[in-house]
Parts: C-alpha cells; sequence; structure tokens
C-alpha cells in the first residue's frame, strides 16, 4: 500500500498540492487525471521520492518494490538494451553483478564461498535464472526485435528507446507501478498488449494518460487532481466523466423530484456495473461499482471548451475524388497508388503503419505540399479547415491572440470586431486579459486550441485532423471528440486518440505503400477483421 499524509508542495506562490492525504491499495490500478499543469506528474515524482513536499510524508508497506517510467532517454546509452531492462530491478541486479564478481575471482576464499551461496539463494527467490529470459519476452511483447537485445540503448532508434524503459519499469513484477504517459510511441497492437498486461496486473498501478480507451481498458479507479486536492472515485474515466456530468446536469435541473434523480443515477450505476469488462479486473471494478452509493457522485469542476463547427453550406454531392496519388520521401514509399471518393455522410478514420504517411497525404490534399504522382479534386461546395499535427508556421508573428485570429477571419464575415472574436477565443477557454497574451508564449496545447479557434472561425463543412488529441488535455480532448461525433459535414481524421477514431468515424481507409485498404466499418471492427488483416498483411509484405 501507498499512504500519503498530509502532502504539501508549492513553487514560490503557486501551490500544487495542499494537505492531501489518500491511499493506494493492491488490486487497483489509478488512473490519474487533471488538466494540463494541475500536477499529476509531479505528484508521481513526489510517491518515487524524485520530489520531496514542503510538508507532509508518503509511506510505503516495507518490503515492497516500486518501479517508474523514466523519462530520460539517455540515462542508459552506455547499456545494452537488455541489461537496461534487468537494471529495472536494482537489488536483483546488484545481486547478479556481486554474484559475478565472487566468482570472477582467482583467489576464491571460504568466506567467498559463503557469500556466493547467500547470493544464489537470493538470486533464486527473486527469479533470477529466468531474468533474461523473462526480460527478453517483454521486450519482443513490445515490439523490439531480438537483433536489438544486445544493441547499446544509444544505438537503437529514438522511437525504440521509450519501449525499453517500459519494459525497464515492467519487468520483475513489482509491487508498485508509477507510469507517465506510458502509450507514447506506441502502436495500437503494443497498447493492446500493455493494455492486457495491466488489465491482469494483481498490484498496485498509477497511471497518467491522456488515452480514454487506455484509461477505461485497464482503471479500476479514477484520482482526479484539481484545486489544490486529490480524491478517488470508483470506475474507470468512462464512468467517472459520464457519472459527473449526469450530477451536474441534475443539480442544475431544480424541477427534477429528488426519487427521480436517485433512480436515474442507481440506473446508470447499474449499466456500467454489467459492462465493465477485462478478465480479473471486471470482478473487482463490477463488485466496486455495485457497492458505490450515490453520495460518492459528484459533479465535476472542469471546464470543457466549447468546440462547434457550424457549416456555412451543406456539402453537394462531389466531395473529394483521389486518383492514383503516390508520395516518398528519401526513397522510402509512404503510399502509392491511392484512390476513393468522399461521399456524403462520411466520418473517415486515416491509418497507416507508417505515421508519415496521413501526415503527407493530408498535407497534400490541403496543397501544403505536392504528391509525386496522381491527382485530387475538391467539388465546389466544400469549404474545408485543416488541424495540421505542426502548426509552428501559423504562430511567427509578434500578435497578441486577438490580432492573431484576425487575420484568419474569411472574406464572408464582414464584422468582425472585438466581441465577435472573443466570442471564438472564449469557447476556446480564453477569456478577459487571456487574449492580450502574445502567441509566442503560448504553450503547445493553447496553440492548439487557437487553431481549433481558427477553424471554428471558417465555418467548414469539412475538417481534417491530424493528431487532433496532442498537447491536448482530457477535457479538451473530451469536447473534440463529442464535436466531431456530433458534426453534420464530413471528417477526415487520424489520431492515436483509440476512442477518437472509434466513437467519430463510420469508415477506414489505410494508406500503404501498395495502395489503399478501404472499408465501410467502424475503427474496432477494421481491427479485428480477420480478412482486412491479412490483407493488410500482404500489402505491406509486398515491400519488405
Amino acid at each position: 500500500m501507498i499512504s500519503v499524509k498530509n502532502v504539501t508542495l508549492s513553487f514560490g506562490k503557486r501551490v500544487l498540492f495542499d494537505e492531501v492525504s489518500i491511499n493506494f491499495t493492491k488490486g487497483n490500478c489509478y488512473g490519474v487525471i487533471g488538466a494540463n499543469g494541475a500536477g499529476k506528474s509531479t505528484f508521481l515524482k513526489i510517491l518515487s521520492g524524485e520530489i520531496e513536499p514542503n510538508k507532509g510524508s508518503v509511506e510505503i508497506t516495507p518490503g515492497e518494490r516500486l518501479a517508474v517510467l523514466k523519462q530520460n532517454q539517455f540515462e542508459f546509452d552506455n547499456f545494452t538494451v537488455l541489461n537496461t531492462v534487468l537494471k529495472g530491478h536494482s537489488h536483483l541486479w546488484d545481486v547478479m553483478h556481486e554474484r559475478e564478481k565472487i566468482y570472477a575471482k582467482e583467489d576464491f576464499t571460504e568466506e567467498d564461498g559463503m557469500r556466493a551461496g547467500e547470493l544464489e539463494g537470493e538470486f533464486g527467490e527473486m527469479g533470477g535464472y529466468e531474468a533474461e529470459s523473462n526480460a527478453g519476452s517483454l521486450l519482443s511483447d513490445l515490439g523490439i526485435s531480438e537483433n536489438y537485445h544486445q544493441s547499446l540503448m544509444k544505438d537503437i532508434p529514438s522511437n525504440l528507446k521509450l519501449r525499453v524503459l517500459l519494459a525497464q519499469a515492467l519487468f520483475g513484477n513489482p509491487d508498485i507501478l508509477l507510469l507517465d504517459e506510458p502509450t507514447n510511441g506506441l502502436d495500437i497492437e503494443t497498447i493492446g498488449w500493455l493494455e492486457n498486461f495491466l488489465a491482469d496486473y494483481e498490484n498496485i498501478v498509477l497511471v497518467v494518460s491522456h488515452d480514454r480507451h487506455f484509461l477505461d481498458a485497464v482503471c479500476t479507479h479514477v484520482a482526479d487532481v484539481d484545486r489544490q486536492k486529490i480524491k478517488t472515485f470508483t470506475g474507470n474515466y468512462t464512468f467517472w466523466y459520464e457519472s459527473s456530468q449526469l450530477m451536474a446536469r441534475q443539480i442544475n435541473d431544480k424541477n427534477k423530484k429528488t426519487e427521480e434523480k436517485r433512480q436515474a443515477l442507481l440506473d446508470f450505476i447499474a449499466r456500467f456495473s454489467a459492462n465493465a469488462s477485462k478478465s480479473k479486473q471486471a470482478t473487482s471494478r463490477k463488485k466496486a461499482l455495485e457497492k458505490l452509493t450515490i453520495e460518492e457522485i459528484e459533479p465535476s469542476n472542469r471546464k470543457y471548451p466549447g468546440i462547434i463547427f457550424t457549416p456555412q453550406r451543406e456539402v453537394g454531392n462531389q466531395i473529394l475524388n483521389v486518383e492514383k496519388l503516390s508520395k516518398s520521401v528519401d526513397g522510402r514509399v509512404l503510399f502509392d497508388n491511392i484512390s476513393f471518393t468522399v461521399n456524403k455522410g462520411d466520418k473517415i478514420a486515416f491509418y497507416s503503419r507508417d505515421p508519415l504517411a496521413v501526415t503527407s497525404f493530408f498535407d497534400i490534399i490541403t496543397k501544403e505540399a505536392n504528391a509525386d504522382k496522381g491527382k485530387f479534386e475538391w467539388g465546389t461546395t466544400v469549404t474545408h479547415a485543416y488541424l495540421p499535427i505542426e502548426n509552428a508556421k501559423y504562430f511567427t508573428g509578434d500578435y497578441n491572440l486577438l490580432d492573431w485570429l484576425r487575420q484568419w477571419v474569411p472574406p464572408f464575415v464582414t464584422d468582425a470586431d472585438e466581441p465577435f472574436l472573443r466570442g471564438f477565443l472564449g469557447k476556446m477557454l480564453f477569456s478577459g486579459d487571456d487574449i492580450m497574451k502574445k502567441t509566442k508564449v503560448l504553450s503547445g496545447g493553447e496553440k492548439v486550441r487557437c487553431m481549433i479557434s481558427r477553424m471554428m472561425l471558417q465555418n467548414p463543412n469539412t475538417v481534417i485532423l491530424d493528431q487532433p488529441t496532442n498537447h491536448l488535455d482530457l477535457e479538451s480532448i473530451q469536447s473534440f471528440n463529442e464535436s466531431a461525433t456530433n458534426f453534420k459535414g464530413i471528417v477526415l481524421l487520424s489520431s492515436h486518440d483509440h476512442t477518437f477514431m472509434e466513437t467519430v468515424a463510420n469508415r477506414v481507409v489505410e494508406l500503404t505503400p501498395n495502395g489503399a485498404i478501404d472499408r465501410l466499418m467502424t475503427f474496432d471492427e477494421y481491427l479485428a477483421n480477420e480478412r482486412v488483416h491479412q490483407l493488410r498483411e500482404e500489402m505491406y509484405l509486398q515491400t519488405v
């Protein structure tokens, strides 16, 4: 168990935590959520001992081992990949090396023999004889092929380093596992493996993530960091979000009778209890939800941006036609011979094993880049707005937010006065003096929110979204997701956020070096379809 008692932490006048007391118990996975800057990552550092609080204490049950997903990719540059994983169990690593040093001695004494016997006992109890095999299996499960296992960390591709550090944290079945954004850099298949691994994990897990599908799959509880406090709630992220929204609506609706409110909440709890999923965690989550009382559900204090795309006109019958489009970069074929037509009502999830492929495709159809071959044509009724993955070129001038947005006012708007522009910025939670902030000092999340304001200003009937959840907090992601789901126009989308792809898209187009796979189905149906899986393997195999 981890016991946090009266923890207070401040940086100058800014108070992150004020008298926080909370317990984390075995068998539970806690999703740590909160707005950007609320202190989620800092709280994990307090638990691991990396940061000392101004006041209070963190106590861990004696004998329990704590493991942390490290963020410094260069810390283990001179260790092999396999040894980096083994170092995740520091005591086992120390025993291994003391044992090796004793056996390497030329003048082996009786005392050395006795010590070697003690070490062999410890080594065996900790699973030392299977350690290298287990570490290798973890690496393979995380998509790191065996030919990298003996390479130095500094010599492997940068996109694999975080996977090695994740294997390091998971190695040796730690009693307490602290994971800060563990899905970063993982593909959907590997995230699925990690979801299953943690769903069956029987110890304590605390995880910070913006991936709602991942939080829903692994978490039994939510730890909400808000207003300098942390509260835990039973259930996964979706249960926390929907129940808190339901409670907020009921509080606002003063005409509702108390008993009607109570029954609605009881029905809500029962529905989620019945739908609890994921093997071993299903039982514990279901039991916990069944014990939940109405009093434990609280309305959320969070502010959610108002992302509303209002098309100036409806799209016509001709929307987008793509014919034999191809693109290569430095001899690498991103996609080739891509042909398809966008139809009315389409919300398309674009997918590829090469993340640069979709970004390049979006850049081409928005005329930010040129294709090597092929052509595309937009319909005359289409007005599209693009959210690119990289937005630096949009923030080069020395503007305040008001003047920055003013430069993107479309020709059909005749009266873009300050109240008009404030309305769009206000929807994205820029209020009061915020609009005078200079764009050059904005954070990554604030820049994305500005870009969304710009998109809303265009009144598009087609939106193109390349990794729209990057840099956003869960509140903004949730609002963006709901907006794209409810949007009456066309959506062309690519995202690492599984929930976003699944809930928005009704069609999937995968870009491969040997053409497109185009299916009218949801994203989950696409990933689970055996015929699609075979076709994907064939199309990628042709380029190996």
